[in-house]
């Protein structure tokens, strides 16, 4: 039941371009595909994966509901919906996109309806994203421990969440990092571009690489096929335990994403 390591994201993309990457990425070697209700893509990448030909059991599909299909009578259909773009009967892993306090629905009521999704077989794991502590505990408390497979967090070495990441650690609930590049910033740092000097890489795998030695999932996108097969390096990439202190002191809270409305009390 875990979670791949490393994935593709389709955030901003769509058409012809997504399929393209989706396609690609395929051919690369890449098996997770990281997508949402909202991206407005779910049926170009249910289009790239038929036309991939890779079989549906060798890929992990990651959707993600969005807040207005939160209700109780909404979230399970909105889900059949994704399924059918996605030409697909289950998800491996659907998530809460947004805890989008005071939107009228409450944590109980959209975990409750995710857990329904899981035990109709529509999603194979469920999770949250962009969740803080507090909200993170009344998911747990809605679902039961062990139910949350992940929490997707924007982290990057620029913000590393660490108080939130150790959190979820100790719940046993594995961290999915989003903007791990933090739209493109750390590719222009000089440390990790030292690191990435050191030892003959990029500085966007150096990035990754950082996440994934911390125990965290990536789900990086590009649109560029040089891109999608140097961040798949990431992979066999080792940073020593010199390396990981010089990113550690990166920090800075440079949180990209924090919607109105969508976002939680970062903590």
């Amino acid at each position: 039941m875990s979670i791949p390591s490393f994935g593709l994201g389709t955030y901003r993309l769509a058409g012809r371009v997504v399929i393209d990457s989706v396609k690609t990425a395929l051919e690369l070697g890449y098996r997770a595909i990281d997508t949402a209700q909202i991206y407005g893509n779910e049926a170009d990448i249910g289009q790239a994966i038929a036309e991939s030909g890779v079989p549906r059991a060798d890929l992990f599909l990651t959707t993600k509901i969005w807040v207005d299909n939160y209700a109780a009578d909404k979230l399970v259909p909105s889900l059949r919906e994704s399924l059918a773009k996605l030409r697909t009967d289950h998800v491996d892993l659907a998530l809460i996109h947004w805890p989008a306090p005071g939107n009228g629905v409450e944590p109980a009521e959209y975990m409750a309806a995710l857990a329904e999704a899981k035990r109709l077989g529509l999603a194979r794991r469920i999770g949250v994203s962009n969740f803080n502590i507090e909200l993170t505990r009344q998911a747990i408390a809605a679902v039961g421990a062990g139910e949350i497979a992940t929490s997707q967090i924007e982290l990057s070495p620029y913000l590393q969440n660490s108080r939130l990441a150790a959190f979820l650690k100790e719940q046993g609930i594995a961290v999915t990092s989003y903007m791990t590049l933090a739209y493109g910033k750390v590719l222009k740092d000089p440390v990790l571009a030292d690191i990435a000097a050191k030892h003959g890489a990029t500085v966007a795998q150096v990035a990754l690489a950082w996440a994934m030695q911390l125990g965290h999932a990536v789900i990086p996108s590009s649109t560029r096929r040089e891109n999608l097969a140097s961040n798949l390096l990431a992979r066999g990439l080792r940073l020593d335990a010199g390396d990981m202190a010089r990113i550690a002191a990166l920090e800075r809270n440079g949180r990209e994403v924090s919607p109105e409305g969508l976002a939680p009390a970062w903590d």
